[in-house]
């Protein structure tokens, strides 16, 4: 059973927000909203959606732009920027209040978790505990823009199949040092069949202009406004490093730490059965020490 369900977010952008299996009568645990990151799509935590949900509801959101939520322009008068962190972070609050979600668990991958735990440091009220999967909290700065506006450019577009840019970015991408099916399977996903072969769902210049609203700025303010417990998951080989990590947890009141081995950025591919691993054990604990 997949489920689409609309959610309107800021400034009256359509979301689609997805279940991946029938909620249970009588949910044991707290509800999920699971956040993607940059150039992801709900689809992404199918996997992790479906053994999650066996005991509560479990909501994935297309965050504006990508899968099949709309990106709009807004106009004069707008409150939030169309790409703009707090555009994000009122999607984010808009589907766990539409939805009945709240106090929720949020989990977040990368550009996801940041949302997350902005949400979480704004609205406490409508967040029970957070989940940051391999984000930092550092300030990436304009050499990395740079980086990744040199890496669109190479992509070799379109793609003749949909297995030719999972070889590609699993393998061929000189950003991969290593072969990656993780990685590979990760971009498979978010490609769509056009007239002239396979491209993204998303645009890279506005996936450009969305990075650019936080990679210049560090987090760890509103971090370490977090009051709910937080766990922090980095994939050994992953782009948030150890010591970012831990330190991370020591800002956080409620911190707690887990590492995964043999997985990069995109963990919860690469290790599906240790990602489930670190993740159960806490979200048992969150439950047991609810109020």
């Amino acid at each position: 059973m997949v489920q689409r369900i609309d959610v309107t977010g800021a400034d009256g952008v359509r979301l689609a927000a997805w279940e991946f299996r029938e909620p249970p009568a009588e949910p044991r645990h707290p509800p999920v909203l699971l956040l993607h990151g940059l150039m992801g799509r709900a689809l992404h935590w199918a996997g992790t959606a479906r053994w999650l949900g066996e005991d509560r509801r479990v909501v994935a959101l297309d965050q504006r732009g990508h899968g099949q939520s709309e990106l709009p322009h807004p106009g004069p008068g707008s409150r939030t920027s169309s790409l703009g962190r707090e555009a994000f972070v009122a999607d984010a609050e808009a589907a766990i209040e539409q939805l009945g979600l709240a106090p929720a668990v949020l989990i977040g991958h990368s550009m996801g978790a940041l949302t997350a735990w902005q949400l979480a440091a704004r609205r406490p009220e409508l967040v029970s505990a957070v989940v940051i999967c391999d984000m930092r909290a550092s300030a990436l700065g304009e050499a990395s823009q740079q980086e990744w506006e040199d890496w669109f450019r190479r992509w070799p577009l379109p793609f003749p199949t949909q297995d030719a840019a999972r070889r590609w970015f699993g393998e061929d991408d000189p950003r991969v040092e290593r072969p990656d099916p993780g990685r590979g399977a990760f971009f498979a996903e978010v490609m769509h069949r056009a007239p002239d072969g396979w491209r993204p769902l998303f645009s890279r210049h506005q996936m450009l202009t969305a990075r650019e609203t936080w990679v210049h700025d560090a987090h760890w303010e509103e971090l370490a406004q977090v009051r709910c417990p937080t766990l922090v998951v980095r994939g050994l080989d992953g782009e948030l490093g150890r010591a970012e990590a831990q330190e991370m947890v020591r800002v956080l009141p409620e911190g707690q730490y887990a590492e995964i081995p043999d997985a990069g950025h995109y963990l919860h591919y690469d290790q599906p059965a240790a990602w489930r691993a670190v993740l159960e054990p806490f979200l048992k604990a969150v439950t047991a020490n609810a109020p």
